[in-house]
């Protein structure tokens, strides 16, 4: 079995060198760049399983480039940044990131986040990649919806993260509690807005009314409920 690939944009080589003998140690097979333009050529190449993100960048908008993975390339996404204002992490967050990290940081940590955001990734032994409901097809391998026209939606792995929570658990109340655990966030205002904002983004995917959704339902004080029937091919 090929160990899981992890690439770091950062452009601090200390801080590269550092990550990648980390991740190694860790039985993680690495690639390193320091600027974007060669990051993004690699992985027109070869799909990483994890990425690791600096903000900072000497050529391009850390923010945009997170997005742009996120939608794009269907690999974690983790930002490692030295902006510690809790803006800087909601942004990031929202944007599409899986998770963020603080510098400076302690490698084994940053091992610990990778680890646990590839268990989450994984698909259950009771479901599979693509699943149908309401008149939708969502297909995890693609990281698309598509609706019954054929018409493809991208979405994040972010967002993709909470709709398989919601379909491999239809028609039960999820808590904000049982949300942070299943997706290994920690209970914080930065993750309950993040969360708000891939259901948001979810819904309007899913062309529900804002005002009255009928497939992802808000339960105030108390979580979430997906009301949709899930058939798992």
């Amino acid at each position: 079995m090929t160990a899981p690939l992890v690439t770091i944009l950062d452009d601090e080589p200390a801080i590269r060198t550092m990550l990648e003998d980390a991740l190694q140690d860790a039985g993680f097979r690495t690639m390193s760049f320091g600027r974007a333009q060669a990051f993004t050529a690699a992985l027109a190449q070869q799909t990483p399983d994890v990425c690791l993100v600096d903000l900072s960048l000497p050529d391009t908008d850390g923010l945009t480039l997170v997005h742009k993975l996120a939608l794009e390339q269907g690999a974690i996404v983790i930002i490692i940044s030295g902006r510690a204002l809790v803006q800087d992490k909601v942004t990031g967050l929202e944007l599409g990131a899986d998770d963020y990290i603080i510098k400076p940081f302690d490698p084994a940590e940053v091992v610990a986040r990778v680890r646990a955001r590839l268990r989450t990734s994984k698909p259950t032994q009771t479901t599979g990649l693509v699943a149908d409901f309401a008149g939708w097809t969502v297909r995890f391998d693609q990281y698309v919806l598509e609706d019954e026209a054929g018409q493809q939606i991208p979405f994040s792995h972010a967002e993709g993260e909470v709709l398989r929570l919601f379909l491999e658990n239809p028609k039960r109340l999820i808590s904000r509690a049982q949300m942070q655990d299943h997706l290994g966030g920690a209970a914080s205002e930065s993750f309950d807005r993040a969360m708000d904002v891939r259901i948001s983004r979810l819904r309007t995917k899913l062309r529900e009314d804002p005002k009255n959704p009928q497939l992802i339902k808000t339960i105030y004080g108390a979580g979430y409920i997906f009301l949709g029937d899930v058939v798992w091919q």
